[in-house]
């Protein structure tokens, strides 16, 4: 019997991952603003305040994800990647029309239209593949949020480094990379990305954690060769097209797992056909009977956390808007400082920012790689629960604003490392612990209501903090604009900033206590599988 790369085999199921892992390696347009902002704000004379709008309409673009999140429910996972790569492909298309020069800018609402399309196409990216990933490696969670959040903070690095090595930084070749990139490689993963049955021994969880390990180091590569290539300096041309053809090799490499995967099935082949012919006839999702009687008792009552929520349900407990509130807590500083980048190295006396934002992106993936795999081990090996690294990273975070403030000699070089860190963390453990506290059945529309805080924060800390604060300290220029230059310029803002830090601890801090006995129950699970396993070896 001949051996088929089918979705619902080893070597598919992990093939889907990886084009996941592509598709978030391309992913983080709305991280990428301060690398075209400045040309949008000569070509059509704004002020920063009305810059930050149009920021803010790109992060305004994931609260429209809540349709996402409801479609996520209702239509195959490659219908979710085409409708988020085709409007991306608009969206950030007409930008591209503008910077270039191939049409006059449009009218100011017309802008924040499209640059708001841009935005939303990613959380249709985004819950196409996390859902589909989450349900298929449901015991391992952290790890796949991890990766999948790592690779969409390193994907700002890949696109400005790349950009860098081959354009020079024009903001025009960026913006048709973002048009053109996310559409091929949405196309290719609707091939392969399919929800299929979760390990259901521990041996094969024990597979997956090697898998994930083979997928994180080679992570941890590409954001080092990143860095290198970030903080050597200038480059010639036939040294950064080399680095980008080697940069290519290496996003390619986990195709190695699912290879090494088919491989080893064509070997045994007849030994594994009865297995494959079975797993056709199975249903997508596979519940123990013990989690099935929880889910019908839940369905008789008012569930607590831990059990499968609705959106509904979930909103009436305490715990999720602690959850929320934390949240945004942590993510609205975060953007505030992505999307001024730009402005705060030229208040600071940088003339190119491109650097921190590579920083910020890289270090980010830093942090939200080993926050996954930490948080999860430790869940494992201790119960402890996993809000606890977002509360650490608050702190973390707060004193990063603090050196920002401060703005001594090379302040903000630490300044966007430290941030790029936290941020990272925050987005790497919430969404795994919604999944944990609300359950995966409706996971999909509750992870693009937490997501709202994006925009929220943005709008918030960037549109109106940052922007309002700014433009109170610059001065007008010739063009209709405005300019500020020196530490005063958004010292004020850090450390509000600062504080929102301090009151997310807070939050987290609670958040932990409360969920305490939920993260013990899944210890004990899976400490109780582990032991089945090994006696049954």
């Amino acid at each position: 019997m001949g051996v088929k790369l089918s979705p619902a085999s080893p070597a598919g199921k992990w093939l889907g991952l990886v084009t996941a892992v592509w598709v978030q390696a391309i992913a983080g347009n709305n991280y990428t603003f301060s690398n075209y902002s400045d040309a949008l704000k000569t070509l059509m004379g704004l002020t920063q305040l009305q810059l930050n709008t149009l920021s803010f309409a790109k992060d305004a673009g994931k609260a429209f994800g809540i349709i996402a999140g409801l479609a996520s429910d209702r239509l195959p996972t490659a219908v979710i990647l085409l409708i988020g790569s085709v409007e991306g492909f608009v969206g950030c298309g007409v930008q591209w029309l503008v910077v270039s020069g191939r049409i006059q800018p449009l009218p100011y609402w017309a802008m924040c239209i499209f640059i708001c399309m841009g935005g939303n196409s990613t959380t249709w990216m985004n819950t196409a593949v996390l859902v589909t990933c989450f349900r298929n490696f449901r015991k391992n969670r952290g790890p796949v949020s991890g990766i999948l959040k790592g690779y969409v903070g390193l994907s700002t690095a890949i696109f400005t480094d790349i950009c860098s090595a081959l354009f020079a930084n024009d903001p025009a070749k960026f913006l048709l990379m973002l048009t053109v990139v996310p559409l091929i490689v949405c196309l290719s993963a609707m091939l392969f990305l399919r929800e299929i049955p979760p390990s259901q021994t521990a041996s094969e969880e024990g597979e997956e954690t090697k898998f994930f390990g083979v997928i994180n180091a080679i992570a941890v590569v590409i954001a080092i060769y990143l860095l290198a290539f970030d903080i050597t300096g200038a480059h010639g041309r036939l040294f950064s097209q080399f680095f980008a053809a080697i940069l290519l090799i290496l996003l390619a490499l986990p195709l190695l797992i699912p290879i090494y995967l088919l491989t080893k099935n064509i070997v045994s082949s007849n030994r594994e056909s009865a297995d494959v012919e079975q797993s056709a006839t199975e249903p997508l999702l596979v519940e123990a009977p013990e989690v099935e009687a929880v889910v019908a008792a839940a369905e008789k009552r008012r569930p607590v956390v831990g059990e499968e929520h609705t959106i509904s349900e979930a909103m009436k407990t305490a715990d999720f808007w602690i959850l929320f509130g934390s949240f945004l807590c942590g993510v609205g500083p975060g953007l505030s400082v992505v999307n001024n980048l730009g402005q705060m190295g030229r208040a600071l006396g940088y003339a190119e920012a491109s650097i921190f934002v590579s920083l910020t992106s890289i270090w980010g993936f830093f942090g939200r790689i080993l926050s996954g795999s930490a948080s999860e081990y430790f869940i494992k090996r201790a119960g402890t629960p996993r809000p606890v690294w977002n509360a650490a990273s608050q702190i973390l975070m707060a004193m990063g604003y603090v050196v920002l403030a401060v703005a001594m000699p090379g302040s903000l070089y630490v300044g966007s490392i430290l941030v790029g860190i936290c941020s990272g963390v925050r987005l790497a453990v919430s969404v795994p612990a919604a999944s944990e506290l609300f359950g995966l059945k409706y996971f999909g529309l509750m992870y693009n209501v937490l997501i709202l805080n994006l925009p929220l924060g943005s709008f918030l800390f960037s549109g109106l903090l940052a922007g309002l604060l700014y433009d109170a300290e610059a001065t007008s220029t010739a063009g209709g604009g405005n300019t500020c230059v020196g530490a005063h310029c958004y010292r004020l803002v850090f450390v509000v900033m600062a504080v929102a830090c301090v009151v997310g601890f807070g939050l987290d801090v609670l958040l932990s206590m409360r969920t305490k006995s939920v993260y013990a129950k899944i210890y004990a699970s899976r400490k109780c599988e582990k032991d089945s396993y090994v006696i049954v070896q």
